[in-house]
C-alpha cells in the first residue's frame, strides 16, 4: 500500500519561528514512518519557502536552511494541484500532498492565514479552520464569544487605530471606569511583545502606545491574581479535556513559547484543586472550544481568582509541540504520546476533510 505524503509546514515570520522549528522537528520524528511519507516544507524568518530535504536534527538548530538541497516551493490554491510547486533550475514541478500538519505559531501561521491558503488548495490539514484561528488569536474577539457564552474572563475594553488621536481620553476613561492594575496587550499577537502593565494613568498611556507598535487594536483588561490552570482539549466532533494542570512558581517566569525550559519547574499535574472543581475547568474549556468552533486540537488556559471564580485567559490553537511543551504533557497524562496525537491528529484531518466547520 502506497504511503499517505503528509507534508510538515514549519518556521515561518513571525516571533516564535525558533518554538516552531523545535516542535516540528519532534513532530516530524514521531510520524510512523510505515505509514508516512514525510515532505518537510521550511519557511524562512523571511518568508521564502523550502522544500528541506535534509535530516531532521538540523530543523531544530536551524540549519536546515543552507542546505544546499533546499527547492524553492509554493503551496498551489489550485485545487487541481492538490500539492506543492516545486521550482528547480528554472522548471516547475508538482508534488502532490495528501494532507498537511501546520507547525506555524503567531503571525501568518496560527492566525488564519496558513489556513485560508491550505482551504483554496484543498488538501486536508491538521488544526483549526481560518475563522476559529483568527478569532483564538484575536484577544478581543475571544472576549466578544465568550462573553455571550456567559464564559467568565477578565473585565475589558478595547481601543482601535481610529482612537489613537484620543488615546489620553480613553485611557482617562478606561482608568475611571476600571481602576487599577491593568494588562495592556496588542490584540493580535502571539507572545509577550508589546504587552505591558499599568498601575497608574501615566503607565496605562504609555503601554497602550507601545502595544500600538505591535497591532491596529489594543486590549485592556483588569489584572486577575490567583492560580494559572491549562487544559489541553482534543478533538473535532466529540472533543475531550485533559486532566487539569496547574503552573507553578513565578508565573512571570514561566514562558510556554520559550524553547529551552525545563517545564517540571513550572508546571505540575494534576493540578491542585478540588474534583468538582476540576470537572466545572474542564466542561468550560470544551464550551469554549465549541463556542470558537474549534477542531482538532488546542491548549485553553484559565485562571482560578483568589475570590473562587474561574476565568477563561487564553486560547491557543496552535501550541507548542516539544514533548516537554504544556500540550502534550497534559495528553500523556491521559495515556497518549507524542506519536498517538501526531497520527491521530493526521488521520483525523484526512477523514475530517469534507466536512464544513
Amino acid at each position: 500500500m502506497a504511503k499517505i505524503k503528509a507534508a510538515v509546514i514549519f518556521g515561518g515570520t513571525s516571533r516564535e519561528h525558533k518554538l516552531s522549528l523545535a516542535s516540528a522537528a519532534e513532530v516530524i520524528s514521531s510520524i510512523p514512518e510505515d505509514k508516512y511519507e514525510v515532505i518537510c516544507i521550511g519557511i524562512t524568518r523571511k518568508g521564502r519557502w523550502l522544500c528541506y530535504p535534509g535530516d531532521v536534527s538540523d530543523i531544530a538548530t536551524g540549519e536546515w536552511e543552507q542546505n544546499p538541497d533546499c527547492t524553492s516551493a509554493i503551496l498551489s490554491p489550485d485545487p487541481l494541484h492538490r500539492g506543492i510547486v516545486l521550482i528547480e533550475n528554472g522548471e516547475a514541478t508538482v508534488r502532490k500532498i495528501d494532507v498537511v500538519f501546520p507547525v506555524l505559531m503567531g503571525k501568518h501561521g496560527a492566525d488564519g492565514d496558513i489556513q485560508g491558503l491550505l482551504d483554496l488548495s484543498g488538501i486536508p490539514y491538521v488544526g483549526c479552520g481560518l475563522l476559529s484561528s483568527a478569532s483564538c488569536m484575536d484577544k478581543s474577539h475571544i472576549h466578544m464569544v465568550m462573553d455571550n457564552y456567559n464564559i467568565p474572563t477578565a473585565d475589558w475594553r478595547l481601543i482601535k487605530q481610529r482612537e489613537i488621536n484620543d488615546i489620553d481620553e480613553r485611557c482617562r476613561e478606561i482608568s475611571e471606569e476600571m481602576g487599577f492594575p491593568l494588562s495592556v496587550k496588542p490584540a493580535q499577537s502571539g507572545t509577550s511583545a508589546g504587552t505591558g502593565r499599568a498601575d497608574n494613568y501615566e503607565e496605562l498611556v504609555s503601554a497602550v502606545k507601545i502595544a500600538f507598535l505591535n497591532d491596529n487594536k489594543v486590549v485592556i483588561e483588569k489584572v486577575v491574581e490567583g492560580t494559572k490552570l491549562e487544559v489541553a482539549v482534543y478533538g473535532t466532533d466529540f472533543p475531550s479535556a485533559s486532566q487539569v494542570g496547574e503552573i507553578i512558581g513565578d508565573f512571570k517566569e514561566y514562558d510556554p513559547n520559550e524553547v529551552h525550559q525545563n517545564t517540571d519547574e513550572y508546571f505540575r499535574i494534576p493540578a491542585d484543586i478540588s474534583e468538582e472543581l476540576s470537572k466545572k475547568v474542564r466542561q468550560t474549556a470544551v464550551l469554549a472550544y465549541k463556542a470558537m468552533n474549534c477542531k482538532s486540537f488546542a491548549r485553553i488556559s484559565f485562571i482560578l481568582a483568589d475570590d473562587g471564580n474561574l476565568i477563561l485567559s487564553k486560547i491557543n490553537t496552535a501550541p507548542g509541540l516539544r514533548s516537554d511543551s504544556v500540550f502534550p504533557m497534559l495528553m500523556k497524562n491521559t495515556g497518549l504520546s507524542l506519536e498517538d496525537i501526531v497520527d491521530n491528529l493526521l488521520e483525523q484531518a484526512i477523514d475530517n476533510a469534507d466536512k464544513v466547520y
